[in-house]
């Protein structure tokens, strides 16, 4: 459902129904988290967008900076959606550098003492 001229809708309806998250419940713990901000600033659930308002998400370890454009308050096809803000995203890292980050195998068990020292090192903790 598009909102006329003069209406504004809230922003984590706004997030789900232009597809950035997949549910709702999604969306507002994400807002609530500080996941979503609202012109560079951390807001509640039910702060309204406008358009021209930019919102920067941060979804699946990626950050998404969008631009406003056209309001929704329910959940939309892909094609109305994409058309419904403005992408100023930055890309994706490159998949060298992704693949240079150490994974340990799944199900390998929690570090050991010596490695999680080793990551803190590396993180700048001690």
């Amino acid at each position: 459902m598009s909102v006329g001229q003069g209406g504004s809708v809230r922003i984590d309806a706004w997030v789900w129904a232009v597809r950035l998250y997949k549910t709702r419940t999604a969306a507002a713990d994400a807002v609530r988290a500080g996941h979503v901000k609202l012109n560079g600033v951390a807001v509640k659930p039910a702060q309204t967008v406008v358009p021209g308002d930019t919102v920067r998400a941060w979804v699946n370890h990626r950050e998404y900076v969008v631009e406003v454009v056209q309001l929704h308050s329910k959940r939309v096809g892909p094609a109305i959606a994409r058309a419904a803000y403005a992408d100023h995203s930055p890309p994706p890292p490159p998949k060298e550098v992704l693949a240079s980050i150490p994974r340990r195998d799944r199900g390998a068990g929690r570090p050991t003492k010596r490695e999680r020292r080793h990551m803190d090192r590396l993180m700048g903790k001690r």
